[in-house]
């Protein structure tokens, strides 16, 4: 059984403080220890999370009965994979061993 040391160095708490979002990766400052992360991967997730700082986009839509109210419009949706935001708080999860890969598995 791993001891309670052990686990604390594999599963952390941090506050987001740079995102690289080309790369899917953030820095984190630990709650514990306040020392800075190296660049850590982001989790994969599914494309359902809006990017709420760009515009809106979604299928066009036929109008017909001549009314202003309805005629041919769209609206925009953009659907991206989830990122951490500076200052937020996420949970971090590191490969067991020395020196290893770290991951952001999500917001706290």
């Amino acid at each position: 059984m791993a001891s309670d040391t052990n686990l604390e160095k594999l599963v952390r708490l941090g506050t987001v403080t740079a995102v690289d979002a080309g790369k899917r990766q953030a820095r984190v400052k630990y709650e514990d220890t306040g020392s800075l992360s190296g660049w850590l991967y982001v989790l994969a997730a599914p494309p359902s999370v809006p990017d709420y700082d760009a515009p809106q986009r979604t299928e066009s839509e036929e109008g017909g009965s001549g009314e202003a109210a309805y005629e041919s419009h769209s609206h925009e949706l953009i659907i991206k994979p989830w990122m951490p935001k500076v200052n937020e708080t996420v949970l971090i999860l590191y490969l067991p061993g020395d020196n290893t890969d770290g991951f952001v598995l999500g917001r706290v």
